[in-house]
């Protein structure tokens, strides 16, 4: 019998606490006994808990009486990971990492193991609006955007909120194969692995700022000009610098290229329409300054993981 075991901390995010340990729950009818998971909640100082959303959950173990060691030890995410460092947790944290089999965090609770150093060195990700932020307090830490989960040796860490669902998923097809882990997903009506990762929910731009400078000339310029033909060259003379020097500027200042950022623009507009406007995709592709339908698909499949048609059924 394997034992799994969930943090529980005030303002923690329920979902991220119910939706992995559903996961297990359900498995257990589909094992023999003694592969059953055994299921509980670990509590830093007191056993009864409040969620965010005001719910109140009762913790089985305090950090002074919990095991040793899990086979799985998960820490879920919620404001109370971000906004709160959760001092008392750190020391048993590393511990009991260290002894167990395997750990991870739901969302934004890799908050919690950057505190406790547990992310340095490692590739990690969190819910998509939260990967700068993390990235800022854990620098030490490779923090990826794209994937809904990830795996870096016996750490796993998952995007926001329900992706903690498809992290349970996944491990389950690991301990028990792949039939056992889609009998479960049929039962809770998700997909075994969804199509595209994190950035098909993001926004691939931030906002543009709105002091005035060269390369926020340009990038305004582009913002406002889809349709037209957007050359390095072209920006360039909008932010009157030379073609050179004006790439490397944006790259530094922007964090990608000038193409990138047009691509990313043409995509995010694009988004947009398939997301509230009934328009056909080759009026979508025109309205975003892609030259064709053709090519619009091929920029969604290589930065979004699915296909424009595929993306308004999911998302418009």
């Amino acid at each position: 019998m394997k034992t799994l075991a969930m943090v529980l901390y005030p303002d923690v995010l329920l979902l991220d606490v119910a939706g992995p340990l559903e996961v297990f729950s359900m498995a257990n009818r589909y094992l023999a006994p003694e592969d059953h998971y055994r299921l509980c909640t670990v509590s830093a100082t007191e056993r009864d808990v409040r969620a965010s959303n005001g719910m109140r959950l009762l913790a089985d173990h305090l950090l002074t009486d919990a095991p040793d060691a899990f086979d799985l030890l998960l820490i879920p995410g919620g404001p109370g990971a971000y906004n709160d460092k959760q001092a008392s947790l750190q020391p048993w944290l590393l511990e009991a990492t260290q002894a167990s089999r395997r750990y991870g965090s739901i969302c934004t609770g890799a908050f919690i193991l950057g505190e406790a150093g547990l992310l340095d060195g490692r590739e990690v990700t969190t819910h998509w609006s939260y990967i700068e932020r993390l990235s800022q307090r854990f620098p030490a830490a490779k923090v990826s955007s794209e994937q809904i989960y990830i795996q870096d040796g016996k750490l796993f860490t998952s995007g926001g909120i329900t992706a903690g669902i498809d992290m349970a998923l996944g491990l389950l097809a690991q301990d028990h194969g792949k039939q056992i882990a889609v009998a479960v997903a049929k039962v809770l009506l998700v997909a075994m692995k969804r199509q595209g990762g994190q950035s098909q929910f993001s926004p691939l731009l931030a906002e543009v700022a709105s002091e005035d400078s060269p390369i926020v000339r340009a990038q305004q310029h582009v913002l406002a000009h889809l349709k037209e033909p957007l050359s390095v060259e072209s920006l360039a003379a909008v932010a009157r610098m030379s073609a050179r020097n004006f790439a490397r500027v944006f790259a530094r200042d922007v964090g990608m290229t000038p193409i990138a950022f047009v691509h990313s623009a043409r995509l995010d507009r694009a988004r947009n329409l398939l997301e509230n406007s009934e328009l056909p995709l080759k009026t979508v592709a025109y309205h975003s300054g892609f030259r064709n339908e053709r090519c619009m698909r091929m920029l969604f499949c290589e930065r979004l993981g699915l296909s424009p048609s595929q993306y308004r059924h999911q998302f418009g």
